[in-house]
């Protein structure tokens, strides 16, 4: 019984805006003396209490107050709080300053639409499907937790806020913090069966990178430490227990003649079902975004995989990385800007032509920005243009660096292959995995199926032959149709 007082101390001053303070100013960022918050009081309705319930993250007659973009609204002394000045800060610690400036934006759309498909480009298609799904995974879950918790982010003043996008989120868990724990620890876990590298090693950079994200986020004023902890926990939490199903998702997602119906309309369900609030807020639109990735890269490995050609790297698995030669490093920037602007491109082409749509659907006026905001535009549109993304990544653009000569073969090399369901078809039909492999690199995937079709002709006629009679005529017309056959593909 003793230990519930204690557990809650500890909760208390894990989520205390004074602990962010002090991470602050320990790292150099400092409030300017004197400054705070003018308020911008209005009368409340007659009758309405100071101390009047309020829905559940919202604060009752505090002295304490959020800034203006804040997560949630309250009373103090009967006023409603309508406007803020943003407190004035000094930097005292610069390189502190960008480095943590840096690392909050390892978790902005920015560094998801430029570097994480660098992974698909420069490294191994594979590993980046592996992070996508459980990004996708840990963010809806992190997404959804914080709109049903309904904690509020830290107070501002004490806490200095740097960021104001998503101050209008609530901030238990820290999306940040799961996303960057997932990407790390992912890739750190996948890698060794593709590429070469010392675990530890690794791990090192696993470990950093995460922290680094986790603590940008104290540095920003976004996030508690409490925030951060559970955010980092629960992501590892995800992890450990969906980590025996990788390979089974793997298959399922890449065969299975479901996987494209479950990959588009799943995540189109959640998007239009995710929770309601009392006021707008970015989570609905950045799920809906990141759902909608997910679901255009799967669509997007799958069609790969039934076309039979995936992009995989030379060599026998696991590879060594690639030497970072001058030559190398300039068809990488190469490839990132073509990349980048494909999908910047894709992304710009698609919202334009969605939101067109969707105003001209509901009648509503180009002219009207919080138009976007309703559920039923801004889920269409934002999970359509970013399906496009996810569908122009994973399947176009590392064939448009073959035809400007941009994807080096000796890091990725365009497999031609027969699928997987084909490879199963052929092999209980008598076709070994050799024999296949030398039609898929001779001769490539057409003259596979039609040295498949000339088997299964055989196959047909002979039981067809068998069954009506064992007479020399009918086995010399069946021998003869599949010479004719084969004669046909030799030609």
């Amino acid at each position: 019984m003793s230990r519930s007082p204690d557990m809650l101390k500890l909760l208390t001053y894990l989520h205390d805006s004074e602990l962010v303070a002090r991470f602050q100013r320990r790292c150099g960022l400092v409030l300017v003396e004197g400054a705070h918050h003018s308020l911008v009081r209005l009368s409340a309705p007659s009758g309405t209490p100071a101390h009047a319930d309020v829905p559940r993250g919202q604060l009752k007659g505090r002295r304490d107050h959020q800034d203006n973009n804040s997560n949630y609204k309250y009373k103090e002394n009967g006023c409603a709080v309508a406007g803020f000045s943003r407190p004035q800060y000094e930097v005292r610690n610069w390189l502190l300053h960008f480095l943590f400036l840096f690392s909050a934006g390892l978790g902005h759309e920015i560094f998801y639409i430029t570097c994480l498909p660098c992974i698909h480009w420069s490294l191994d298609p594979f590993l980046c499907r592996r992070l996508v799904n459980m990004w996708c995974l840990v963010m809806y879950i992190g997404q959804v937790m914080k709109d049903m918790l309904k904690l509020p982010r830290p107070l501002s003043p004490p806490v200095v806020k740097l960021e104001t996008r998503v101050d209008a989120e609530y901030g238990l868990p820290s999306t940040h913090a799961m996303a960057a724990t997932a990407i790390s620890f992912t890739v750190l876990l996948s890698a060794p069966s593709r590429i070469q590298f010392q675990f530890e090693v690794g791990l090192l950079i696993a470990l950093t990178l995460s922290s680094l994200v986790c603590l940008s986020r104290l540095y920003t004023g976004m996030h508690s430490v409490l925030d951060v902890i559970c955010g980092a926990l629960i992501s590892a939490i995800i992890m450990f227990l969906t980590y025996p199903y990788w390979e089974t998702f793997d298959r399922f997602q890449l065969t299975s003649h479901i996987s494209p119906i479950v990959a588009l309309t799943l995540p189109l369900f959640l998007s239009y079902t995710y929770p309601e609030l009392d006021h707008y807020s970015t989570t609905r639109g950045d799920t809906t975004t990141i759902l909608g990735v997910g679901a255009g890269c799967s669509v997007g490995y799958w069609v790969n995989e039934q076309l039979g050609q995936t992009f995989e790297p030379k060599g026998v698995l696991p590879v060594p990385l690639p030497t970072l030669t001058a030559h190398a490093l300039v068809l990488g920037a190469a490839r990132f800007v073509v990349g980048v602007l494909a999908l910047v491109g894709t992304r710009q082409v698609m919202k334009t032509l969605s939101l067109h749509v969707l105003y001209l659907w509901y009648r509503v006026s180009k002219n009207d920005d919080s138009a976007r905001r309703r559920r039923e535009i801004e889920v269409p549109y934002k999970f359509s243009t970013y399906t496009a993304v996810g569908l122009v990544n994973s399947i176009l653009v590392n064939k448009v660096f073959i035809l400007l000569g941009l994807l080096s073969p000796s890091i990725l090399t365009l497999r031609t292959h027969c699928s997987s369901s084909a490879m199963f078809v052929s092999s209980s039909q008598g076709l070994t995995s050799s024999r296949m492999e030398d039609l898929a690199t001779s001769a490539g995937f057409l003259d596979f199926l039609a040295a498949y079709s000339a088997r299964r002709c055989s196959l047909i006629l002979s039981a067809s032959a068998l069954s009506a009679s064992s007479s020399e005529p009918n086995r010399s017309m069946s021998s003869s149709l599949v010479s004719f056959v084969v004669a046909g593909r030799t030609n």
